[in-house]
């Protein structure tokens, strides 16, 4: 991690967005010493319930004993093979055994959107969730993830797409909470275009997050050219700055 890539972000960030959540990262690794373990789950536990205390600022290490839920394992690139049942957990249901999210119309329909949801292997044996402030000198981060109020993800749409002539520089896929934070902006490293990933549409993990909330996943080559362009976008502007100042009358977290 470049320790003045952080001090200058930080720096935008406050003067840019004041008051505003600050992101967190993602990376993989294989030392379990760089954020803290988590127990393993004695029951279903949602990844993006866990995150709340990295928004708040400590470091969290999950190995795959220890994510609370078969989809985060999945999307998180651990091992997990999905269930005989999810397309009918996922829509109708099976009567007298599975009751149905509904999230989709057939099982029918889930089984071809799976087909486009390829799982990836995660390249070390941990992956470790830290927020912008508390990043190292040997941290190697994948992709930023914000947890944006409106006005905060306007802003963000808008720099995404300041030096692109194509309209998709930012994709918003029907996924689980975690697959929008991770599977995706992961997948995405590899693209000739990486694009920036709009998520928590995932009504089961909307409990998790403050009503105001939806997440902003950015694969680190386009995070880098976002931060580089704040100083000369809209930002700087007459226009943001009507936006600015409602910043610091909202919570955070």
């Amino acid at each position: 991690m470049d320790i003045n890539l952080k001090e200058r972000f930080l720096a935008g960030w406050t003067k840019y967005f004041p008051g505003a959540e600050l992101p967190i990262v993602f990376f993989y690794t294989d030392d379990p010493d760089q954020g803290k373990p988590l127990r393993p789950p004695t029951r279903h536990r949602c990844l993006i319930c866990d995150l709340g205390r990295v928004r708040r600022g400590t470091s969290v290490c999950f190995a795959h004993n220890t994510i609370g839920c078969l989809g985060g394992k999945r999307y998180l690139g651990f091992p997990q093979a999905l269930r005989p049942e999810f397309p009918y957990f996922l829509s109708t249901g099976i009567p007298g055994q599975i009751k149905g999210e509904r999230f989709k119309k057939s099982p029918k329909l889930v089984t071809e959107q799976m087909k486009h949801q390829l799982p990836f292997a995660a390249p070390a044996r941990y992956i470790v969730f830290k927020r912008w402030d508390r990043l190292e000198e040997g941290d190697d981060p994948l992709a930023a993830i914000f947890f944006a109020a409106p006005d905060v993800l306007a802003a963000l749409f808008t720099l995404a797409n300041f030096d692109e002539t194509r309209s998709d520089a930012v994709i918003t896929p029907p996924c689980a909470g975690c697959a929008a934070i991770v599977h995706y902006p992961y997948r995405q490293l590899a693209a000739e275009r990486p694009r920036a990933i709009l998520g928590m549409f995932d009504i089961s993990a909307r409990p998790c997050v403050p009503p105001d909330r939806l997440t902003f996943a950015v694969p680190w080559p386009k995070f880098l050219r976002m931060v580089a362009d704040m100083d000369v976008s809209f930002l700087t502007t007459a226009t943001w700055g009507k936006v600015r100042r409602r910043l610091q009358k909202r919570p955070t977290i």
